[in-house]
């Protein structure tokens, strides 16, 4: 499958490094072109462009760029086809993002993307550490495979991207339509906890919408200050605790 990811930050050259390897062809970019993307990333399989070059020719768009810039992709994603998949990877953080009113008011942050993007999207690794996508990964059935949670409304994309969250090394949960992609923004007990597909499955029913504004926000400020070492592990476990 002919890929391109739209953001070289820690999960977008990640998920070079584990598509490639299970023999998608990957192109990755950023916004200030193909040479700081770091030396790694064409040994990993994929090969650097430039933003405009990464979304021609290609059946899935991955973008895994800040929350707050998703706006900024709408033009190089207007002239895709209607056949092509856009995956979002984002959270929204008002700390990085500042305060987005909608969001503010209760709109799903994907709903929020999606209409800025102009396109229909599908959620997927936002729930997902950066040190777990790297480490974790698993062959299909292994034993406490990890998994993540998806959400979208095109039933036939959204089986395409589970596909590739399995080639990724995770099993892949269908958190249903878009609009019930809160259950596993930040703050919610999917959102970066490490579980199985049956924990996750559970994880996502026991999410309370109104209380994940405040475990996210108790979350960050637990590792602003310190608190929790910004280890896979204990960032886990700091999850777990306090995304009830």
């Amino acid at each position: 499958m002919k890929i391109g990811i739209l953001g070289a930050g820690s999960i977008g050259k990640t998920l070079v490094q584990r598509l490639s390897a299970a023999g998608h062809d990957v192109k990755i970019a950023n916004s200030r072109g193909p040479e700081p993307i770091s030396a790694d990333t064409p040994s990993s399989g994929g090969r650097a462009v430039t933003a405009q070059d990464a979304v021609v020719d290609v059946d899935v768009v991955i973008v895994s760029i800040p929350f707050y810039r998703n706006p900024e992709v709408a033009p190089l994603l207007a002239g895709l086809s209607a056949e092509t998949v856009i995956i979002d990877t984002s959270n929204y953080y008002p700390a990085r993002d500042s305060v987005i009113e909608a969001i503010k008011a209760g709109q799903v942050e994907s709903l929020w993307a999606s209409e800025r993007f102009g396109r229909q999207i599908i959620k997927a690794w936002n729930a997902i550490l950066s040190q777990t996508l790297l480490e974790g990964a698993q062959e299909s059935g292994a034993p406490g495979r990890i998994a993540i949670p998806i959400a979208g409304d095109d039933e036939a994309a959204k089986a395409v991207v589970a596909g590739l969250v399995s080639d990724s090394g995770f099993d892949a949960v269908d958190a249903r339509p878009l609009a019930d992609s809160w259950r596993f923004q930040p703050g919610t007990p999917a959102y970066c906890t490490d579980l199985t597909a049956q924990e996750v499955t559970l994880a996502l029913a026991q999410a309370v919408k109104e209380r994940a504004p405040e475990n996210r926000d108790r979350i960050m400020q637990s590792m602003m200050d310190g608190e929790v070492p910004m280890k896979r592990i204990e960032m886990v476990a700091n999850n777990r605790t306090l995304s009830i």
